[in-house]
């Protein structure tokens, strides 16, 4: 029999016909229902939890013989189902099929099949879809025949009252008859296809009851009892983790770490092997699930000659050679192969992961110790009371917690972890950034991961002096790295940040191809005052803003360089009081077009003590030239002006002339006057030409010589 036809649903459908008396010759006939036949079990014995927000399953078990097994998963996790599973039949078998249910709408799965119930149909219409078929009624009698049709007929009932009733038509052998569809007791379809497609398409109705699942089959083919292995990436929430340090002027400072696992599925998990992934694996879902349609061209059946029987030369190379090398291909693709299976087994068994059975509600800043209030906490606490229970382990660039023992954990359930429980390095500062706070430090502690796991980033609660502290964050930190914490408002240390003294001086001037290059050095100077009120000696690591263009002068130790800030240490003595002092320059150049600058501005830069004394001559010869050519342009200007101020002159003179005798002597004195001025005209345009021919040579003159000095 096959695979009934599954789909994912997505509304729910229900048929009258199931509760009348076509189902009881349905189930009388019923196959298994896919996803409730007895398959073999394959538990879940080992899960990889990874940082990323995906996790790994993996399911083992025995199956004899060709096997067909069934397992259930969220609509959701079938994509990255489709991407990631592998399966394994390890002791001689093979791998026959995967098979899953269709993510096509409901109504399409449905009308594949020979009776159509997408649209919820009575037993009259059910009926007019298998026209034509044979079937058996009993109404009481059995009475055989072929379906021609359902009719409804009016029907009596009562005085003055009729009702519709439908009849279904049947060819029998003794001819046609009309039987009223009520009276029908049992109807039999007589086609074993027709009964087949009918229970399929119950089947898939049925299938639809649940919609957030899907049933996923694996065939496996071979003989005897053999073990096999599914393996997959799912959605998981992401493994969190929570830490707790124990500071002690007495002792070392102690770190417990606790990392917080969640079963959201819908099954217990039942002592298996858990692994906890530290790093950031790149991870992504695409939709593979949903079936994917695309227009297709209709192309034109052609229709071709019939072609002579081709006849083809013979190969370059010998048939033993051609042979012998598809030989050795065969013998590298088998190898190949091999190697694909040890890898790919490899990959879906990592190394024994282990586990701790512990199911307990997680509880992010719970310090775990003796009996007795938080105040006596100590680190002996902390060491006697947890043990951890993960060993870690290198897995390529991520990082692995391998629980030691088995881990049971009920569905929708979370449990904390213990990884880390041991003594770590580091030392308490207090730090100052006057962006954070203006006035006081924080309370800090410079941890050293001395550990040899990987510490996953996720809160810290700090306990100092057998007190709570305050809380913390620590990012990623690697075995041997350091990372700063801080924790609570340090109150008996206070920090007054002052500017000082600041210069911006040129210290050269260069001369590019007409451009000045004046390269200036600007200087900054930024103090710390520190006042320790407390009544021991603290190390206070200040922050100040790092930029790029700046460099630090004046230094004594070489302060610590983070990617924002420098870190200078400050020690304070009880009580006392303490200096820094952060001095900074940088140097950046102002450019100067000299072809389109004035004397003044050339000036400026002749008064700069830094000017040598080349440059220095340079800049005095261009303004000679430039002086030049000033001088040339006023006289050029002057004469414009005169020009402009006898035009004036003579249109008051023509005006009043024309008001006057010709014979006056007002008249005749104008006369004069213009002819003199004509003349002084023709006297100024000449001097205006040559002026202008001077201040084009001067002006080139100047612009060769800029454009040609280089000096630096």
């Amino acid at each position: 029999m096959k695979t009934p036809a599954k789909s994912v649903l997505s509304t729910l459908l229900i048929i009258p016909i199931l509760a009348v008396s076509i189902s009881t010759v349905c189930a009388a006939d019923a196959a298994p229902v896919a996803g409730k036949r007895d398959s073999p079990k394959l538990p879940l014995t080992e899960v990889v939890l990874y940082s990323s927000g995906v996790g790994f399953f993996q399911r083992s078990g025995q199956v004899t013989g060709r096997a067909e097994v069934d397992l259930r998963f969220k609509v959701d996790d079938i994509n990255d189902l489709l991407k990631s599973m592998v399966v394994q039949d390890l002791d001689g078998g093979r791998v026959s099929t995967v098979t899953y249910g269709s993510r096509d709408p409901l109504t399409k799965t449905l009308k594949s099949f020979g009776l159509d119930l997408t649209e919820n149909p009575t037993m009259g219409q059910l009926l007019n879809q298998v026209r034509g078929e044979r079937v058996e009624l009993t109404w009481p009698n059995k009475v055989m025949g072929t379906i021609l049709g359902v009719e409804k007929k009016r029907q009596p009932i009562g005085e003055n009252r009729e009702i519709e009733v439908e009849h279904v038509n049947v060819l029998t052998e003794d001819g046609l008859q009309s039987i009223p569809l009520p009276q029908v007791q049992k109807i039999k379809l007589l086609s074993d296809q027709l009964n087949l497609e009918l229970r399929q398409a119950l089947e898939v109705l049925a299938s639809g009851h649940d919609t957030q699942k899907k049933t996923v089959g694996l065939s496996f083919e071979g003989d005897g009892r053999r073990r096999v292995i599914v393996s997959y990436i799912a959605q998981t929430p992401v493994w969190k983790t929570s830490y707790r340090l124990v500071l002690d002027d007495k002792g070392k400072p102690f770190l417990q770490g606790w990392a917080i696992v969640e079963n959201t599925s819908d099954e217990d998990w039942e002592s298996v092997k858990l692994a906890l992934v530290s790093g950031r694996p790149i991870s992504f879902s695409m939709d593979l699930y949903q079936p994917l349609y695309t227009t297709r061209p209709v192309v034109q059946q052609e229709l071709y000659l019939s072609l002579n029987p081709q006849v083809y030369s013979d190969a370059m190379e010998k048939s033993e050679e051609v042979a012998a090398k598809a030989d050795r291909k065969m013998v590298r693709a088998g190898e190949a192969e091999r190697l694909g299976r040890m890898n790919l087994r490899a990959a879906a068994a990592p190394a024994p992961a282990a586990a701790f059975g512990l199911a307990m509600q997680a509880q992010d800043s719970m310090a775990v110790g003796g009996e007795g209030s938080v105040t006596s906490l100590a680190t002996r606490d902390f060491q006697q009371s947890v043990t951890a229970a993960a060993q870690g382990t290198q897995a390529g660039e991520l990082f692995q917690y391998q629980i030691k023992t088995p881990v049971t954990l009920q569905r929708q359930k979370s449990a904390m972890l213990p990884i880390i429980n041991q003594g770590v390095e580091g030392a308490k500062v207090s730090i100052y950034n006057q962006s954070v706070q203006a006035k006081y430090p924080l309370n800090g502690f410079r941890l050293k991961n001395s550990t040899a796991l990987h510490l996953m980033q996720g809160p810290l609660t700090v306990f100092e002096d057998g007190t709570y502290a305050g809380d913390a964050r620590i990012e990623d930190l690697a075995p041997g790295q350091e990372r700063l914490l801080s924790y609570g408002l340090d109150l008996k240390t206070e920090v007054e940040p002052q500017s000082g003294d600041g210069r911006n001086d040129i210290v050269s001037v260069k001369v590019r191809r007409g451009i000045l290059i004046a390269t200036r050095k600007a200087t900054e100077e930024r103090i710390y005052n520190v006042r320790n009120r407390d009544q021991k000696k603290k190390t206070i690591l200040v922050e100040h803003p790092f930029r790029g263009d700046w460099q630090l002068v004046e230094t004594g130790d070489k302060p610590e360089r983070a990617r924002d800030f420098y870190r200078f240490s400050v020690a304070v003595d009880a009580d006392k009081t303490a200096k820094l002092t952060v001095k900074e320059e940088r140097q950046y150049d102002e450019s100067v077009q000299l072809v389109n600058s004035g004397s003044e501005v050339i000036h400026h830069y002749l008064r700069m003590k830094s000017v040598t004394a080349r440059v220095k001559e340079a800049l005095e010869n261009a303004v000679k030239l430039r002086d030049q050519l000033s001088q040339t342009s006023s006289e050029k200007a002057r004469r414009e002006q005169r020009i402009n101020e006898i035009t004036q002159e003579q249109s008051r003179i023509r005006e009043n002339m024309a008001k006057l005798n010709s014979s006056s002597e007002l008249h005749v004195r104008y006369v004069k006057k213009l002819d003199q001025q004509e003349t002084e005209l023709e006297n100024l345009r000449q001097e205006i030409e040559t002026h202008k021919k001077t201040e084009s040579q001067q002006q080139k003159a100047l612009n060769d010589f800029l454009l040609n000095l280089s000096i630096e």
